[in-house]
């Protein structure tokens, strides 16, 4: 029986951990909050930093294969582990890249993968300069994560809301929508595409709002979101799965946004929606299976679950009942004792062919269950 790790034990780790109860592992968990969402349905859980050399090192050396929830890594670590035999996805190189919004900007110009035009602005000064090149979005370089560490900067009174570190200032794009395509990769380089799916954000928080699967697209627009998909994925040399979020602008040109080199946000509806979810496609990547059947098995809407406006303290989910009436309505709650304006409590899946019904649900979803405190 293989021994694999995780490193980060948020709603990812904990819904990786419930996938894995399918398979030959013995599972191990490295996060410093031992209350975290996937402490209780792993084997072996450890207490200690993600970000630390030490912790993630001793964490590794007993360990077949190492995985990740979160980019936020210690990636001297795996870089030693991995010299030394244990098998890490997605590799070391990926997550240097990608951690860093300026490395992973330059990986798409080297690579010929469109993106957004940007340019690199190394302190709050050098934004300064850039009045000619607005309206834009800043990203900082390292650190950020949904939605923070992104800023609009629309014109030249917002260059204050600006970062004064390394950053990409990326053009503003007229987005028509907004794609993620999830893509496996196994370590010999055979790949599996998921349908893409079309997400709807929520403009105050930048977090995930709805997301339908399949996306609305046509044919020639779905297989540039393919190809493109496959060009970043392949350029990494590295097996995993990766969310590849883009948008389809009002030519109808498909360009990269960011990618993440793991199970993501926009594959959660796959556990329920797909033959074999993202989760459990991650698994026949590290234990060597073959790859998994990506196909829908119905379309289906997600509604991410947020800590409602206005409330701390400990989560209580009003309308929870009501949501459990729905029919081929799938609950998730991460298991997060305490609740925030804004934080991820959980997600529901709704299945059906028919479009409106699955919009009318997923507002019903929206609107009806409200985590409070």
């Amino acid at each position: 029986m293989q021994k694999i790790g995780i490193l980060g034990g948020g709603q990812l780790g904990r819904m990786l951990l419930q996938a894995a109860a399918n398979y030959p592992v013995e599972t191990f968990v490295l996060e410093n909050d031992p209350e975290c969402p996937a402490a209780h349905l792993c084997r072996h859980f450890v207490k200690g930093d993600i970000k630390n050399f030490d912790d993630v090192y001793a964490f590794g050396k007993q360990l077949d294969a190492i995985t990740i929830e979160i980019e936020n890594v210690n990636v001297e670590a795996l870089e030693k582990l991995e010299a030394e035999g244990v098998r890490v996805y997605p590799k070391p190189s990926v997550l240097r890249t990608i951690k860093n919004k300026i490395l992973q900007k330059e990986y798409y110009r080297t690579h010929q993968i469109p993106s957004p035009e940007f340019v690199v602005t190394p302190d709050a000064a050098a934004l300064k300069e850039q009045l000619a090149f607005l309206p834009a979005v800043h990203k900082l370089g390292e650190g950020g994560y949904d939605g923070r560490g992104v800023q609009l900067i629309k014109k030249e009174e917002d260059l204050s809301k600006g970062f004064d570190a390394p950053s990409v200032l990326e053009k503003m794009v007229d987005i028509r929508k907004e794609i993620a395509q999830m893509v496996a990769i196994n370590d010999k380089g055979e790949t599996a595409l998921y349908p893409p799916v079309e997400m709807l954000f929520d403009p105050q928080l930048n977090l995930l709002d709805y997301q339908l699967c399949p996306a609305e697209i046509d044919e020639r627009t779905l297989w540039k979101v393919e190809a493109i998909a496959l060009s970043v994925v392949r350029n990494f040399k590295s097996p995993g799965i990766f969310a590849i979020e883009m948008f389809i602008d009002k030519n109808g040109d498909v360009l990269v946004n960011e990618t993440a080199p793991r199970v993501h946000n926009s594959g959660h509806h796959t556990i329920e929606a797909h033959y074999s979810s993202q989760f459990d496609m991650l698994w026949r990547v590290i234990l060597g299976y073959p790859l998994g059947n990506t196909e829908a098995i119905l379309p289906s809407i997600m509604v991410n679950v947020i800590g409602a406006d206005k409330y701390s303290g400990n989560a209580i989910y009003e309308g929870l009942e009501e949501v459990l009436k729905i029919e081929n309505a799938f609950v998730h709650l991460y298991g997060k004792k305490q609740t925030k304006p804004g934080r991820k409590m959980g997600h529901v899946t709704i299945l059906s062919k028919d479009k409106q019904d699955l919009l009318y649900q997923s507002n019903k979803v929206k609107h009806g269950l409200i985590v409070k405190a």
